[in-house]
């Protein structure tokens, strides 16, 4: 099973957060909301999204290239943890 599927309530919740952020960001433009509210919504909004591509890219890793927790080469795990918590550090 892809993990995106075994994952799937989680996922969309957090899709439907961030439909709820665009959305507050759609009001606050039509309320004619200043830039700095605007831009500190929108900051809000690429946080969410960059969690959820982070969440979706260390789950691809750990399913598809090489799980860190289980690997039993210690080379191989060692870079596939580093290679997460860059994805983890980039899009944070």
């Amino acid at each position: 099973m892809a993990h995106t599927i075994k994952d799937k309530a989680k996922l969309i919740a957090r899709v439907r957060r961030i439909r709820g952020q665009v959305e507050a960001v759609e009001r606050a433009l039509e309320a004619e909301l200043g830039c700095t509210d605007v831009l500190m919504l929108v900051a809000s909004l690429r946080g969410a999204v960059h969690g959820l591509s982070s969440e979706v890219m260390e789950d691809h890793i750990r399913n598809h290239v090489v799980n860190p927790d289980t690997d039993p080469d210690p080379e191989r795990a060692k870079g596939a943890a580093e290679l997460i918590e860059v994805v983890r550090t980039y899009l944070k």
